[in-house]
Formats: structure tokens, C-alpha cells, sequence
């Protein structure tokens, strides 16, 4: 093991090809040897000494400094990125041409580098085309230099890949409302407490209520017109931060046709963005991706048909989004409304849930089944005008 390990970067600049003529060579010289044929003994001189020349072309390094930028990181399906890829000849003596291999995605574009004198810099640009959803990587570049007869090679690769992430084409939405749960830098709501920062009207004391509340000066005209001695309290308006959790179901028995699935994402994702613009904090489950908090909808990207089904993935939502407020699970046609109620029960019981169910061959509606708001969305254009109906 240790002489492999020794001899492994020896081997690494072998091609598959040279392997076969070094093994042609090392028989024909046994053969050679043990029988005494002089023509084996040449075939094996002739195929060593042509493994030592294609080796020479394996010698040195390439003295190139090559960057690859691409702009802008994330966009929206159907936008181009650019990929900058710059060289700069590091040599104090001219470099010869060369070629470079730049992945994206699932192919390899080569580009001629003409030869550069010393300090000489040469730009190339690629337009690459979104036309989907989905990440794309791109680079390293790589260069990969050999014999023209590809029995040696030897590979120099600069920099890593590089992550571009294309977001679904969404739809503009307005604002989302309010939540349920308080918080101090929240929304007002219609609902009222008894201890809050939003001040709403006075009304009497109970037994039990805060005295630290009591109006005293508004109890003290009181008290010179009326002689029950009644006390009034301040009452708030409750101010509510929402959480909001994006739940993607990514069972394939769940739609009809694929293009549904991605119906569902691109109207997850246009509430999400909404939400964010709303300055809302937000969980997305996508079909078993967790979002991050700074790029909530890189979730969408990597989302893909066969992942966690709805209940599986609602049955994550307590661990991973425990102050979850607002729910949305948007799923395809097939799924039965047991299936939605089981998965509402999987998340705490203070979460007001909402399911959307992408049905292209049904109207647009909403209906409420218990505590569970449902909408069927035929089409993205008409989540606007649902999200309005289920306010």
C-alpha cells in the first residue's frame, strides 16, 4: 500500500492508454527475455521509450493565473448569467496557447487561450442561458495538457465551483397581514389585550386586572361625577409578529403532472418573497430542502419531485420552526383533504394553516374545513385574487 501510495502521482499523469502501453511493454520484454525474441525486446524498447517522450510534455506547470466570476449569483428563470473567465500569464517568458474547460452545468465549454507574453491578460465572456428553475454550477477551470499521442496527461485546475441559483418565476403579491403571536416590534391587529405597546380605549376595572393599567387620571374625573368609586384600566391592541412556514409537498402521487409541482413552487416562492419584503420571518420546506434565513428562496431551487411528502415534512416544522405562527402547505390535486387535515395536526395547535392545492382543471375558490383554510389555485395568475379572498 505505501509503494502505491508513492507511486500514485506517477500514475495520475498515465492515461488508461498509456497504462496498456506500458503493460504491452513489460510483457514483451518477459517474452523477450524467456523465449530470446529479439523483435519482443524492440517492441518493448519502442513502447518504453515512447512513454518517456509523452511523458517530457507532463513536465512543469503551467504558469497561468485564471479567475472565473459569474454575475449575478441568483436570478430569476429566464435571465442570462454572465461568466467572466480572465487569465493572466504568469511566466516571464511568452506562454503558448492553450485550452480551457470550464463545466456548467451538465456540459464543458473549451476556450482558446492565444499565446500571451509576460503579464498579459485575455477575457473571455459566456452568456448562459435560464430557462429553468434549478442550481447551476460553474467551474473550476481546468487545463489539461498532454502528448499528442494521449498516453500522458497532466490537469491544473484554479479556484472551485461556483453556485448560481435560479429562482421560479413568481407573481407580485400584497402584503400578507398580520400574525398570531405577539411581539414588540410587530403589527397591530384587531384583538385585544390587556398588556401591550398599542393603546386602543379605556374601559372599567375587574377583579384580576393589572393595577398597573388603571388610568388614575381618567379615574379621578370619574370619581367627581359618579360616587361608585369605579376605576378604569388602559386596553391594548395586540401587536404580532408573523412567523410564516412554506411547506412544498414533494410527492409525485400528490399531482397530476410534473408542470404542477412546479406551479406549486413558484407560488410558494411568491409568498415567500412577499413575506420577506413584508419583513416577515420565514421557514420554507421544499419538498425537503430547509431554506436559509438570508436566501429563503434558494430553497425552490434545489427543490426536485420525489422528495418528503406534506405530512412528513409538517411533522418537521415543530423541531426546526418551533415560533412557526402562519402555515402554508401547497400541494397538487390528488391530495385528499384527510391528508391536509393530518398534516394541520402535525404542527402546534396555535398555527393558523392555510392549504393550497394546485388543481389546473378546477375554478379558482376558497373554503374552510374546520380550522383549515383551502385554496384551489387553477393557475399562478390567480393567487393574487385568492390570497385577497382568504384575508
Amino acid at each position: 500500500m505505501t509503494v502505491l501510495r508513492r507511486l500514485a502521482p506517477l500514475l495520475s499523469v498515465v492515461s488508461p492508454l498509456g497504462r496498456a502501453v506500458a503493460v504491452v511493454a513489460v510483457l514483451s520484454w518477459l517474452v523477450g527475455w524467456q523465449l530470446g525474441w529479439a523483435e519482443a525486446m524492440v517492441a518493448a524498447a519502442a513502447c518504453a521509450a515512447l512513454l518517456g517522450l509523452c511523458s517530457l510534455f507532463t513536465i512543469g506547470r503551467i504558469a497561468l493565473e485564471v479567475t472565473v466570476d459569474t454575475q449575478p449569483r441568483r436570478v430569476v428563470a429566464g435571465t442570462p448569467v454572465v461568466v467572466g473567465i480572465t487569465a493572466t500569464c504568469a511566466s516571464r517568458r511568452a506562454l503558448l496557447p492553450v485550452e480551457l474547460d470550464v463545466p456548467i452545468g451538465d456540459s464543458s465549454t473549451r476556450l482558446a487561450l492565444p499565446g500571451l507574453a509576460n503579464g498579459a491578460v485575455h477575457e473571455e465572456l459566456i452568456s448562459v442561458q435560464t430557462t429553468r428553475r434549478g442550481v447551476i454550477t460553474i467551474g473550476p477551470a481546468s487545463c489539461l495538457r498532454g502528448d499528442p499521442f494521449g498516453l500522458c496527461w497532466r490537469s491544473t485546475t484554479w479556484g472551485g465551483p461556483t453556485e448560481v441559483f435560479v429562482h421560479p418565476v413568481t407573481v407580485a403579491l400584497a402584503p400578507l397581514g398580520v400574525g398570531l403571536l405577539r411581539d414588540l416590534e410587530g403589527r397591530t391587529s384587531n384583538n385585544r389585550s390587556n398588556s401591550d405597546l398599542a393603546f386602543h380605549s379605556l374601559r372599567d376595572y375587574v377583579p384580576g386586572d393589572d393595577r398597573r393599567h388603571i388610568h388614575w387620571r381618567s379615574s379621578a374625573k370619574l370619581a367627581t361625577s359618579d360616587s361608585d368609586g369605579r376605576f378604569l384600566v388602559r386596553q391594548f391592541l395586540d401587536t404580532r409578529r408573523t412567523h410564516l412556514t412554506v411547506v412544498v409537498d414533494g410527492d409525485p402521487a400528490a399531482y397530476r403532472d410534473p408542470e404542477d409541482f412546479e406551479s406549486a413552487i413558484a407560488a410558494a416562492a411568491s409568498v415567500v418573497g412577499r413575506a420577506a419584503r413584508d419583513d416577515m420571518r420565514t421557514s420554507v420546506f421544499a419538498a425537503g430542502p430547509v431554506a436559509t434565513v438570508r436566501h429563503p428562496l434558494d430553497a425552490f431551487c434545489r427543490a426536485e419531485l420525489g422528495g418528503s411528502g406534506l405530512v412528513e415534512l409538517t411533522g418537521r416544522v415543530a423541531k426546526t420552526a418551533p415560533a412557526t405562527s402562519m402555515a402554508l402547505l401547497v400541494t397538487g390535486a390528488r391530495t385528499e383533504l384527510s391528508v391536509l387535515r393530518r398534516a394541520a395536526r402535525a404542527l402546534p395547535p396555535q398555527v393558523s394553516v392555510v392549504a393550497l392545492r394546485v388543481d389546473p382543471t378546477s375554478k379558482a375558490g376558497v373554503s374552510v374545513s374546520g380550522a383549515l383554510t383551502l385554496l384551489t389555485m387553477p393557475t399562478l395568475d390567480s393567487l393574487p385574487a385568492l390570497l385577497r379572498r382568504s384575508a
